[in-house]
């Protein structure tokens, strides 16, 4: 565990450290000594640094407040002024933004890293996808942390001891037996983390952080953003595609988030509710922070967001990191040695029992994807160039292995050597666990312009989604009534709000003020006699003269007493030169002043003479 002291120029707060802890995608952790003022850049680079990472702006630092609400790390602003836990603080290095083609990633390291954020998502149920995807990935961790197949040393079950998804069945994992014994054998542990990042960039959840929500109907749904669009799951289908390029706006009020966009050149509004306004503020951010990370050709286009249309109203925000194109363009600009790969213990990670004491240290080596078996080989499109959707063969149920009473104990202890991070676990895991049973989502290349345009349902799966209700971002225990007590339906919201007498006397106030405001816009728009007309004219002529005679009143004294005063301004000084004015001054405005200065005199005199 290393230590780090970071030093702010401010001196007021050299003597105010606080401690820090940051888990890594491998679960090791690193520990540093922050100041009042040090920056979330700091922190990351500090990350960065200890992996000698550079390509470092898909990674972020993601942290849990006490009402269980997750953020990720702003780096321009101070690390204590965001987080609002008791110290010391505890965050986590993950994936903030997941490339859109991981073939272009300059790096092993940062393939390596990625592989690693995946392997989270398959264990954490995020990454969700058909049986014969499943079995293929799970089939390239193996192969990545075992190497080649030994009927000596490896026991006939040895699959088994891997935990790759919440809950495995035998079929599958004879199935992963069979494609690590037979198809990836010979392959690289640099080669099969490659093959496993592009297969899952094709899946329908790559790269989807679920947010639940529920739509106008009460019906549960569960946002994400990726590096095509905003996307929506409900049920077994994906009921909305948006892509970046035609979403107008993101917006939030309360616990109300929309998106305002554009399909078949109609203008689209979606409405979604989330359980608290912090939740909904997340999300709103994230949507911000993707769509400016993809959409953008450059960092210099990105602009501030708000989320109304008021200038004083609501919050404001602004994605301040590189985008996805200057990414990639500083990527292949990299010139330096290739930095060694160390990887981790098999029984190092949370997420897999040991199976040997052996450590892989791997360079640098040109990656070649593996081709895969016929049975599995997506046929080429010559019309479109599109990769043409494959047979879907759905995995068994995955349904979360914890109970909620660990759960507590988890979050009691902090961290146990036998599960992923406190936070990842809980929150991703509630985001993620939405997809009933672990039902798995898969990514179909969008053939028809219909298709990629997202209209109309696209079935991913034959299995509702259903997540238990303690795994969510704001738990709840299922026997306070689950999903529904976080997410009050409209419909039954409505009827105990109607129920209620305050609730029917402010109904009734409404009626009265709504229909007092429609008798006056009929009574405005009921067509006038020539009288009533005359009237009107007369009244708007008089308000007219009222208004000038006014101003008149008011500007004329002012322009009386600027002139007749001391003060040396130049279109003052030409207008005292006119004769007109010299006339004004000696005709009027000093008997004027002489006999009011008289007046003022003789009443004074009085005053002392009583």
């Amino acid at each position: 565990m290393k230590m780090l002291r970071f030093r702010s120029p401010s001196i007021r707060s050299l003597n105010q450290e606080i401690q820090c802890t940051v888990r890594l995608l491998d679960d090791s952790e690193v520990s540093c000594s922050i100041q009042r003022d040090t920056k979330g850049q700091y922190l990351l680079d500090h990350i960065c640094n200890h992996y000698s990472l550079l390509e470092k702006d898909y990674f972020g630092i993601r942290y849990v407040d006490p009402e269980k609400q997750r953020h990720w790390l702003d780096p321009s602003k101070p690390i204590v002024k965001q987080m609002k836990s008791q110290q010391p603080y505890t965050m986590c290095f993950r994936v903030k933004f997941y490339p859109q083609e991981p073939i272009k990633i300059k790096e092993e390291l940062t393939r390596y890293l990625l592989y690693l954020q995946l392997k989270r998502d398959m264990y954490h149920g995020r990454l969700l996808c058909p049986f014969a995807d499943a079995a293929y990935l799970g089939a390239c961790v193996v192969q990545a942390e075992l190497g080649d197949y030994d009927a000596d040393e490896h026991p006939a079950d040895y699959i088994s001891d891997f935990k790759l998804f919440p809950k495995q069945s035998l079929k599958l994992e004879r199935k992963i037996m069979e494609i690590h014994q037979n198809e990836l054998r010979g392959q690289s542990p640099a080669l099969a983390e490659l093959n496993l990042l592009q297969r899952a960039h094709t899946l329908d959840t790559y790269g989807v952080d679920p947010h639940p929500c529920k739509d106008f109907t009460g019906a549960t749904a569960f946002l994400g953003f990726t590096a095509t669009g905003f996307v929506v799951f409900q049920g077994n289908k994906r009921i909305h595609l948006l892509k970046w390029a035609d979403v107008n706006k993101l917006k939030f009020e309360g616990k109300t988030f929309y998106v305002i966009g554009v399909q078949r050149e109609k203008k689209l509004v979606l409405t979604f509710h989330t359980s608290t306004p912090a939740a909904c503020k997340h999300l709103w951010k994230c949507g911000v922070e993707n769509q400016a990370f993809y959409k953008c050709a450059k960092s210099s286009q990105i602009k501030t967001v708000s989320s109304s249309h008021l200038f004083f109203k609501g919050s404001r925000f602004r994605y301040s990191g590189r985008v996805a194109k200057e990414v990639i363009e500083a990527s292949s600009k990299i010139q330096r040695e290739p930095p060694v790969v160390h990887r981790s213990h098999f029984g190092q990670s949370r997420s897999f029992n040991s199976l040997s004491h052996k450590q892989l240290i791997m360079n640098m080596e040109p990656l070649v994807p593996a081709l895969t078996s016929s049975k599995e080989n997506r046929d080429t499109s010559t019309d479109n160039g599109l990769l043409a959707l494959k047979d879907s063969v759905h995995l068994s149920p995955l349904r979360p292995s914890v109970t909620p009473e660990e759960v507590e104990a988890e979050e009691g202890e902090g961290h146990s050597p036998g599960v992923h991070g406190e936070e990842d676990f809980a929150l991703d895991r509630a985001a993620g666990g939405q997809r009933d049973d672990g039902k798995v989502l898969r990514l179909e290349e969008e053939v028809t312009g219909e298709e990629e345009e997202g209209v109309g349902a696209l079935t991913i799966s034959d299995m509702v989604y259903s997540p238990c209700a303690s795994m969510l971002p704001t738990p709840v225990e299922d026997g306070e009534g689950g999903v529904e007590l976080l997410f009050q339906s409209p419909a039954r919201l409505l009827k105990e709000l109607h129920a209620s007498p305050e609730m029917q006397a402010e109904l009734q106030a409404e009626r009265e003020r709504e229909s007092a405001m429609e008798a006056a816009r009929r009574a405005m728009c009921r067509p006038q006699t020539g009288r009533q007309q005359l009237r009107a004219c007369l009244r708007s002529t008089a308000r007219l003269v009222a208004v000038a005679t006014g101003l008149l009143l008011i500007l004329l004294p002012v322009l009386i007493l600027l002139l007749e005063s001391d003060l040396d301004i130049s279109f003052l000084h030409e207008i005292r030169q006119t004769p007109e004015f010299e006339q004004f001054h000696y005709e009027y405005y000093c008997p004027l002043r002489r006999w009011f200065v008289c007046k003022l005199n003789v009443m004074m005199e009085k005053l002392n003479g009583d």
